[in-house]
């Protein structure tokens, strides 16, 4: 099984992030700027939340508050679930099942390494499956499928 490690070889490392005093509104413009879902919130380079766009719908819009004059630091979630780069994508799948979050940043001593997506852990799910289904195949027929 692949680790989150590798996946982040794969992808890359590349992090975006906000202050905790960020504006709201400045924070989902570069959220939809980079085309993401959330972003974490870095003080002094330390992780201390993450802001997603479940935060903005919740803790602004339905509350009737503004982005342009809530702090992040008022709709972070402070409490964030991390991964290590050793742990597979298996115990990664079942972190965010169970905790019910979509992003999981990688750390190593409190140092940011990157963030993985539950999108990124059904891609590896599904790339890890192709490759058993090949190796199936090649097995059974002795040759290997030519792709489509």
């Amino acid at each position: 099984m692949k680790t989150v490690k590798q996946i982040l070889d794969e992808k890359g490392h590349a992090t975006w992030s906000v202050a905790p005093g960020s504006l709201v509104y400045d924070a989902l413009k570069l959220m939809a700027d980079k085309g993401i879902g959330a972003l974490l919130v870095l003080e002094h380079e330390k992780l201390v939340g993450i802001i997603s766009e479940r935060d903005y719908a919740r803790k602004v819009i339905l509350k009737g508050k503004s982005s342009l004059d809530t702090p992040v630091k008022d709709i972070m979630t402070q409490d964030v679930i991390w991964v290590r780069p050793e742990q597979t994508v298996e115990e990664c799948m079942a972190l965010v099942t169970e905790k019910r979050v979509r992003h999981l940043p990688v750390l190593v001593d409190d140092r940011v390494l990157g963030v993985i997506s539950i999108g990124d852990l059904v891609k590896a799910v599904i790339d890890e499956k192709d490759f058993m289904i090949k190796q199936l195949e090649t097995y059974i027929t002795g040759y290997p499928t030519l792709p489509s």
